[in-house]
């Protein structure tokens, strides 16, 4: 008889293996029932734990942000513009780790306080540069919506880098547009060189949030 001891079936455990599934199975095939086999347990034990799959997903999405920030020491001389620059950067790169990574994220809430620490050190940066808390949270989440945002199209596209879906063939858009010239090229714009043209809209959006920061007399 065997005496190997599994590790004891908590929600971390749970987490982490629906997490090491995702690139496999993706968010729609992720199930409960595909977990508990995964774990070597019936598919009722999960719900001891999570009550629903979106209960799963905040877990996840927990567990996401906390490989994200491990070991990564806010920099106190940081401007409000670098602070978001590495931020959202960071975020995006967190989620391209995972396929449908933008997906579980959306929408999902923390089930512990683990990013809390760093929204305090955001916030304290803005309104020391002279935000009020309001302006501080909006431009925060402006950021953090945009990088939600293009990750989830950028993935739509590629689900995994280098893993491109079917249907977004740059030349043969070009030619079911023929008649529509600058939609046609625009295709190049919209679904290729996704790095630099998220580095292009990030920085649009921190010059705008200066401007406004400026005709405020904020720094």
């Amino acid at each position: 008889m065997s005496t190997e001891r599994r590790a004891p079936l908590d929600r971390k455990r749970v987490a982490e293996t629906a997490l090491k599934l995702l690139n496999e199975l993706g968010l729609d095939g992720l199930t409960l029932r595909a977990i508990a086999k995964e774990l070597d347990v019936k598919a009722p034990a999960l719900y001891w734990h999570f009550k629903d799959k979106q209960a799963l997903l905040d877990e996840m999405a927990t567990e996401m942000y906390r490989r994200m920030v491990a070991g990564t020491a806010l920099d106190p001389g940081d401007t409000w513009q670098e602070r978001l620059l590495k931020s959202n950067r960071g975020l995006r790169t967190a989620l391209l780790g995972y396929r449908d990574g933008a997906k579980v994220f959306s929408g999902s809430r923390f089930t512990s306080l683990v990013h809390v620490e760093a929204m305090e050190d955001n916030l304290r940066l803005f309104t020391s540069a002279g935000f009020t808390l309001a302006q501080a949270v909006r431009a925060s989440q402006t950021t953090y919506l945009y990088t939600l945002g293009f990750v989830t199209e950028e993935q739509g596209v590629e689900p995994l880098p280098g893993d491109r879906r079917e249907g977004f063939d740059i030349e043969e858009r070009s030619r079911l547009m023929a008649d529509f010239p600058l939609s046609a090229a625009a295709g190049k714009e919209i679904f290729e060189d996704y790095d630099s043209h998220f580095e292009e809209g990030l920085a649009l959006i921190i010059t705008g949030i200066a401007h406004a920061a400026q005709g405020r007399g904020a720094v």
